[in-house]
């Protein structure tokens, strides 16, 4: 049964409880009064406080859209931040929400399978000026489920582009939102940490903000996740191409050494730089097994970036790396492959309260002392005191000291958190694909 305005600050006690539960002031609560409507943000702590439901609550509820208003980004905590949308109409799946903080590649950040499960706030607030174009994308499809921005989407003006961000965006299903104020809410994110989130930008311009808080509340998060199995190629392939140039595009290489690449989420140019630094690469899916990888007779196997928990995926993805590691092949391991490799020589992860995502990550390698700018996307880290005897930390990050790197000698394998193919040093991390082919031999 629905509750009016009077009858549910009775419910919290009065005027004075009321304003006390909510953080607000009296004057507030009498605006609800005049207004006839509670603002979104206040729902979860009524609710809370009351008992009521979001259907019980809803006609209650503040939904009167902004003027100049097209979409919606809602948070599960109830707040809502209004803006205009463009790319594709409808209402995203729940996600967390993060922010990115790349000058440059937004069209890379979106295909990047690591984003799966994840809306995406850009730092930067030039997003779309440079278009979109077939060559620079990390996977066929865009992995993230939004994308929210601070001005409006421009037209290209790149002599590389082929169309514009906005209309690629419509092909490939996605939402976004303009018009937001993204330092507050990138603010948010970092203080609070990565919410539950959803965008909708309906076409018919109609939004029911009490059933779109209600989903994304409902949404129970990337805790215990397994996204690496949705992402991942269905069947094994060869991969051909090595690194992009100026002049002729991607290269052409010679391979010299036979490296299997497990997909968990893999970006293609990290299969560039695989096949740019001498090797012919496999690339199977991440639900194979040990057998799978090893009859391909390969000098090394990669363990791709992805999303997800890792804790999840290791459930399957563990006994292939250990039968890996017996059988004495090198392993080399990227952002997600490096969590599954610590968690394969019997080390755990955990969930970081804000996560690394950027283009300007600063790590320390603590073989050389050298400091690397990096590109990062991830929401989880190998937890440096699970590590067992005979496995060395090789980086660490200077943001917040978490583990960036990982190696153990005696079984020839080695891992990073970070993206050395991502080059925003832009060369600072690329000695490590060479460090993976020397170690083959």
């Amino acid at each position: 049964m629905p509750i009016s305005i009077s009858e549910l600050i009775d419910r919290l006690g009065g005027p004075d409880e009321a304003a006390r539960l909510t953080g607000v002031s009296t004057e507030a609560i009498r605006k609800w009064r005049t207004s006839n409507a509670i603002p979104s943000r206040h729902w979860p702590a009524i609710m809370a406080a009351t008992g009521l439901s979001m259907e019980e609550l809803a006609p209650a509820a503040e939904t009167d859209v902004p003027m100049g208003a097209t979409a919606a980004l809602v948070l599960a905590d109830g707040s809502v931040f209004w803006g205009r949308g463009f790319g594709a109409f409808g209402v995203s799946q729940p996600a967390e929400l993060c922010f990115s903080t790349g000058m440059t590649g937004y069209q890379e950040t979106l295909t990047d399978p690591s984003f799966a499960g994840q809306i995406i706030t850009f730092t930067f607030p030039h997003i779309g000026n440079v278009g979109a174009n077939a060559e620079d994308i990390e996977a066929a499809n865009i992995a993230a489920r939004g994308l929210v921005t601070k001005e409006d989407i421009s037209a290209p003006s790149n002599w590389r582009a082929t169309e514009s961000l906005d209309s690629w965006l419509r092909k490939q299903n996605v939402p976004g939102i303009s018009g937001v104020d993204t330092r507050a809410l990138t603010l948010a994110i970092r203080d609070l940490g990565a919410p539950n989130a959803l965008l909708a930008y309906p076409a018919d311009q109609k939004f029911d903000i009490a059933a779109l808080v209600a989903q994304a509340a409902g949404w129970p998060g990337l805790d215990g996740m397994d996204l690496a199995a949705e992402v991942s190629c269905r069947q094994s392939y060869e991969w051909t191409g090595g690194l992009w140039r100026l002049e002729g595009g991607f290269a052409e290489t010679e391979a010299r050494r036979i490296v299997v690449a497990v997909d968990y989420g893999a970006k293609r140019n990290i299969l560039r730089s695989l096949a740019s630094a001498g090797c012919r690469v496999i690339v199977v899916p991440a639900s194979a097994t040990a057998e799978d990888i090893l009859r391909h007779e390969p000098d090394g196997v990669f363990l791709s970036n992805g999303p997800g928990d890792p804790a999840a995926t290791a459930a399957y993805a563990v006994p292939a790396i250990r039968g890996v590691i017996e059988a004495g092949v090198p392993i080399f391991g990227i952002c997600l492959g490096h969590q599954l490799l610590a968690h394969a020589l019997g080390a755990k992860t955990y969930k970081l309260a804000r996560g690394h995502r950027g283009a300007n990550q600063p790590v320390k390698d603590l073989v050389t002392g050298r400091v690397e700018i990096t590109s990062q996307n991830h929401g989880f880290a190998v937890d440096e005191a699970s590590l067992p005897e005979g496995v060395e930390v090789t980086h660490v990050s200077l943001f917040d000291g978490s583990n960036e790197g990982i190696e153990c000698k005696a079984k020839r394998v080695f891992s990073v958190q970070y993206h050395p193919e991502a080059s925003p040093g832009p060369s600072d991390s690329s000695y490590l694909f060479g460090r993976f082919v020397e170690m083959m031999g």
